[in-house]
Protein backbone atom coordinates (compact mmCIF):
# COMPACT_ATOMS: atom_id res chain seq x y z
CA UNK A 1 0.00 0.00 0.00
CA UNK A 2 1.18 3.56 -0.71
CA UNK A 3 1.25 6.55 1.57
CA UNK A 4 -2.34 6.50 2.81
CA UNK A 5 -1.78 9.93 4.36
CA UNK A 6 -1.71 11.25 0.79
CA UNK A 7 -5.33 10.15 0.30
CA UNK A 8 -6.54 11.58 3.60
CA UNK A 9 -9.32 14.02 2.85
CA UNK A 10 -9.63 12.79 -0.75
CA UNK A 11 -13.41 12.56 -0.43
CA UNK A 12 -13.47 16.36 0.08
CA UNK A 13 -11.34 17.10 -3.00
CA UNK A 14 -13.24 19.18 -5.62
CA UNK A 15 -12.77 16.42 -8.24
CA UNK A 16 -13.47 13.53 -5.83
CA UNK A 17 -16.66 12.15 -7.40
CA UNK A 18 -15.95 13.19 -10.99
CA UNK A 19 -14.92 10.74 -13.71
CA UNK A 20 -11.80 11.76 -15.68
CA UNK A 21 -12.30 10.65 -19.28
CA UNK A 22 -10.10 10.65 -22.38
CA UNK A 23 -11.50 12.56 -25.32
CA UNK A 24 -11.44 10.86 -28.74
CA UNK A 25 -7.78 10.83 -29.80
CA UNK A 26 -5.61 8.19 -31.46
CA UNK A 27 -3.37 6.44 -28.95
CA UNK A 28 -1.50 3.19 -28.53
CA UNK A 29 0.85 1.34 -26.23
CA UNK A 30 4.51 0.48 -26.69
CA UNK A 31 7.42 -1.03 -24.83
CA UNK A 32 7.42 -3.52 -22.01
CA UNK A 33 5.17 -3.48 -18.96
CA UNK A 34 6.59 -0.87 -16.58
CA UNK A 35 4.31 -1.37 -13.57
CA UNK A 36 1.22 -3.54 -13.74
CA UNK A 37 -1.57 -2.48 -11.36
CA UNK A 38 -3.63 -5.59 -12.22
CA UNK A 39 -6.63 -3.40 -13.07
CA UNK A 40 -9.07 -3.86 -15.93
CA UNK A 41 -8.07 -1.88 -19.03
CA UNK A 42 -4.64 -0.92 -17.68
CA UNK A 43 -1.50 -2.53 -19.12
CA UNK A 44 1.27 -0.71 -17.29
CA UNK A 45 2.95 -0.04 -20.67
CA UNK A 46 3.92 3.35 -22.06
CA UNK A 47 1.37 5.30 -24.10
CA UNK A 48 1.89 7.48 -27.16
CA UNK A 49 -0.73 9.89 -28.56
CA UNK A 50 -0.96 10.86 -32.25
CA UNK A 51 -2.50 14.25 -32.92
CA UNK A 52 -2.86 15.76 -36.42
CA UNK A 53 -1.26 19.16 -36.84
CA UNK A 54 -3.65 21.97 -37.66
CA UNK A 55 -2.11 24.21 -40.35
CA UNK A 56 -3.39 27.53 -41.61
CA UNK A 57 -3.38 27.95 -45.38
CA UNK A 58 0.15 29.40 -45.70
CA UNK A 59 1.56 27.03 -43.07
CA UNK A 60 0.05 24.09 -44.94
CA UNK A 61 1.79 25.11 -48.17
CA UNK A 62 5.11 25.47 -46.35
CA UNK A 63 4.62 22.16 -44.57
CA UNK A 64 4.03 20.37 -47.89
CA UNK A 65 7.07 22.02 -49.50
CA UNK A 66 9.31 21.19 -46.55
CA UNK A 67 7.74 17.72 -46.10
CA UNK A 68 7.02 18.52 -42.47
CA UNK A 69 5.32 15.86 -40.34
CA UNK A 70 1.51 16.00 -40.48
CA UNK A 71 1.11 14.85 -36.91
CA UNK A 72 2.50 15.29 -33.43
CA UNK A 73 3.44 12.14 -31.57
CA UNK A 74 3.28 12.77 -27.86
CA UNK A 75 4.88 9.99 -25.78
CA UNK A 76 3.76 9.89 -22.15
CA UNK A 77 6.01 8.94 -19.25
CA UNK A 78 5.09 5.90 -17.15
CA UNK A 79 2.99 7.77 -14.56
CA UNK A 80 1.07 9.76 -17.17
CA UNK A 81 0.68 6.60 -19.29
CA UNK A 82 -0.99 4.84 -16.39
CA UNK A 83 -3.11 7.92 -15.67
CA UNK A 84 -4.18 7.93 -19.36
CA UNK A 85 -5.20 4.27 -19.23
CA UNK A 86 -7.10 4.79 -15.96
CA UNK A 87 -9.03 7.80 -17.35
CA UNK A 88 -11.54 5.77 -19.36
CA UNK A 89 -14.60 7.40 -17.79
CA UNK A 90 -15.37 4.43 -15.54
CA UNK A 91 -13.37 5.42 -12.44
CA UNK A 92 -13.70 8.41 -10.14
CA UNK A 93 -10.81 10.75 -9.48
CA UNK A 94 -10.39 9.23 -5.99
CA UNK A 95 -10.33 5.68 -7.40
CA UNK A 96 -7.64 6.73 -9.88
CA UNK A 97 -5.58 8.41 -7.15
CA UNK A 98 -5.84 5.27 -5.05
CA UNK A 99 -4.47 3.07 -7.87
CA UNK A 100 -1.65 5.52 -8.64
CA UNK A 101 -0.75 5.74 -4.95
CA UNK A 102 -0.75 1.95 -4.63
CA UNK A 103 1.44 1.46 -7.72
CA UNK A 104 3.88 4.39 -7.50
CA UNK A 105 3.95 4.93 -3.72
CA UNK A 106 6.38 7.72 -2.74
CA UNK A 107 7.24 8.46 -6.39
CA UNK A 108 3.86 10.13 -6.88
CA UNK A 109 3.49 11.77 -3.45
CA UNK A 110 1.50 13.91 -2.89
CA UNK A 111 -0.81 11.89 -5.14
CA UNK A 112 -3.88 14.18 -5.02
CA UNK A 113 -1.85 17.25 -5.98
CA UNK A 114 0.17 15.54 -8.73
CA UNK A 115 -2.84 13.78 -10.25
CA UNK A 116 -4.84 17.02 -10.24
CA UNK A 117 -1.96 18.83 -12.00
CA UNK A 118 -1.62 16.08 -14.63
CA UNK A 119 -5.38 16.04 -15.28
CA UNK A 120 -5.46 19.83 -15.67
CA UNK A 121 -2.61 19.64 -18.20
CA UNK A 122 -4.47 17.00 -20.23
CA UNK A 123 -7.61 19.18 -20.06
CA UNK A 124 -5.69 22.26 -21.28
CA UNK A 125 -4.53 20.23 -24.29
CA UNK A 126 -8.12 19.12 -25.06
CA UNK A 127 -7.27 15.48 -24.41
CA UNK A 128 -9.43 14.84 -21.34
CA UNK A 129 -12.52 16.12 -19.58
CA UNK A 130 -14.24 15.54 -16.27
CA UNK A 131 -17.65 13.86 -16.27
CA UNK A 132 -20.29 14.01 -13.55
CA UNK A 133 -21.27 10.39 -14.22
CA UNK A 134 -19.55 7.37 -15.84
CA UNK A 135 -18.96 7.49 -19.61
CA UNK A 136 -20.95 4.29 -20.33
CA UNK A 137 -19.74 4.06 -23.96
CA UNK A 138 -21.08 7.47 -25.06
CA UNK A 139 -17.98 7.79 -27.25
CA UNK A 140 -14.98 5.59 -28.07
CA UNK A 141 -11.89 5.93 -25.87
CA UNK A 142 -9.98 2.76 -26.84
CA UNK A 143 -6.58 2.54 -28.53
CA UNK A 144 -5.95 2.85 -32.27
CA UNK A 145 -9.15 4.74 -33.11
CA UNK A 146 -8.87 7.81 -35.33
CA UNK A 147 -11.70 10.19 -34.39
CA UNK A 148 -14.07 11.05 -37.24
CA UNK A 149 -13.02 14.71 -37.30
CA UNK A 150 -9.30 13.86 -37.71
CA UNK A 151 -7.16 12.45 -40.49
CA UNK A 152 -4.03 10.45 -39.75
CA UNK A 153 -1.84 8.48 -42.13
CA UNK A 154 -1.11 4.81 -41.49
CA UNK A 155 1.60 4.13 -38.93
CA UNK A 156 5.08 4.30 -40.47
CA UNK A 157 6.90 0.99 -41.00
CA UNK A 158 8.90 -0.10 -38.00
CA UNK A 159 6.96 2.00 -35.50
CA UNK A 160 5.99 -0.60 -32.90
CA UNK A 161 2.77 0.73 -31.39
CA UNK A 162 0.23 -1.76 -30.11
CA UNK A 163 -3.38 -0.72 -30.78
CA UNK A 164 -5.08 -3.91 -29.61
CA UNK A 165 -7.67 -3.50 -26.88
CA UNK A 166 -7.09 -5.27 -23.60
CA UNK A 167 -9.60 -7.71 -22.18
CA UNK A 168 -12.43 -5.76 -20.48
CA UNK A 169 -11.13 -2.43 -21.82
CA UNK A 170 -13.61 0.33 -22.65
CA UNK A 171 -14.09 0.58 -26.43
Amino acid sequence: MGCMGDLAGAENHPLAQQYPCRLPVWWGRHGEVEKDPMKSGVSGRLVVLRIPKQFRRFEGVLARLLKAPKEIRRPLDRMNSMLWELCDGSRTFVEICSVLDEVFKEEIAPVLHRTTAAIHLLQQNNLLLMLEEPLNNRWLVGPGITPGHQTLDNLPEGLEIDTRSLENECP
